[in-house]
């Protein structure tokens, strides 16, 4: 064997030299002393500081009240000295009918919801992401986000205004022989009437995140399909609703854990329009039964179980989308 052979042989090539720095980097990095990485990311420390401390206070530490449903609470006695009292909120709140009556107004509202707003968002991001003209389309953005801005007090008032007695689409109708009544007290088209309120507020918002994911599918994908002689619904239906399934997917999936949730502001502004039996809702009573009437054993408990169907929808669902080949909302 030749000196230069036995060179060759000695000497590490320069991927086993890439390989072992890398290593080394690596097991360096494991031995820096937590003091010193604290030291070394204290500004990303600091600007996590305060999102960390908002859910810290106003998420975290009020789970600790969920012990409620386990008490006969009493205010004046606090956490440690009210008596334990195990299951009975939860079977109390199981036999109440008029908590039923709020889990089936809740139910109908979520799925007018989901069958009428959830998609509402995706199609106006679609239309917004076919027009040709910038400043139209930038114009149009401006013009569909405002709502979100405006509090459910203003969007309750306008509605009155528009669709009360006396509002002017409904002395319009009224003046070409079409009596409709009062459409904010009635309660056969309230929950229809709650869903198009959700509809015009927030759909302008929602387009955000859509138009967003829209922007990261390639161009070239359009350009190829226009060439082999793809129109453009057939470049929506095959190009940008592929792209933006995953975050269709993660959305739908948050919103299912959300699913018992349809607005306590939204609710409690109309509820004595049209009455409790149609308009209650969980939160609502839970407002009701624990802060206006005392009941806080028993409504802690509606809390906690709205809680609990929340997280166990957002497992199932996110277990469906892996079986699909999609990501959802956090991995296996």
């Amino acid at each position: 064997m030749t000196a230069s052979a036995r060179t060759d042989e000695a000497t590490p090539s320069a991927a086993t030299r890439t390989v072992t720095t890398g290593r080394r980097d690596r097991g360096d990095r494991r031995r820096i002393p937590l003091r010193a990485r604290l030291r070394r990311d204290r500004s990303l420390l600091f600007l996590c500081l305060p999102g960390l401390l908002y859910f810290v206070f106003f998420y975290y530490l009020p789970l600790l009240g969920n012990v409620i449903a386990f008490q006969d609470y009493q205010p004046f006695l606090g956490f440690a000295d009210s008596q334990f009292i195990g299951l009975t909120n939860f079977t109390e709140l199981l036999s109440d009918p008029l908590f039923w009556s709020a889990v089936r107004n809740t139910l109908e509202i979520t799925v007018l919801q989901l069958v009428l707003y959830f998609p509402a968002p995706i199609g106006l991001a679609l239309l917004l992401n076919s027009m040709l003209g910038n400043r139209i389309k930038r114009f149009i953005q401006t013009v569909v986000y405002l709502p979100h801005f405006l509090s459910w007090v203003v969007v309750v008032a306008m509605f009155g205004q528009i669709l009360g007695g006396t509002g002017s689409v409904t002395t319009l109708l009224r003046d070409h022989g079409l009596d409709v009544g009062n459409v904010m007290a009635n309660p056969d088209t309230f929950k229809l009437l709650v869903t198009s309120q959700v509809i015009w507020k927030d759909t302008g918002w929602a387009t955000i995140i859509f138009l967003a994911a829209m922007t990261a599918i390639d161009l070239d994908l359009y350009e190829s399909a226009a060439c082999d002689g793809a129109g453009r619904w057939r470049r929506m239906w095959h190009i940008t609703l592929p792209g933006i399934r995953a975050v269709v997917l993660m959305l739908l999936i948050l919103r299912l854990g959300d699913i018992l949730s349809v607005g306590f502001e939204q609710m409690i502004l109309q509820r004595d329009a049209v009455g409790a039996g149609t308009s209650e809702v969980i939160d609502t009573y839970v407002y009701y039964h624990g802060v206006i009437g005392g009941d806080w054993g028993m409504s802690t408990a509606a809390g906690l179980m709205k809680g609990i169907i929340g997280v166990a929808l957002i497992v199932a669902a996110n277990k469906l989308a892996h079986r699909l080949g999609e990501q959802g909302v956090y991995q296996k």
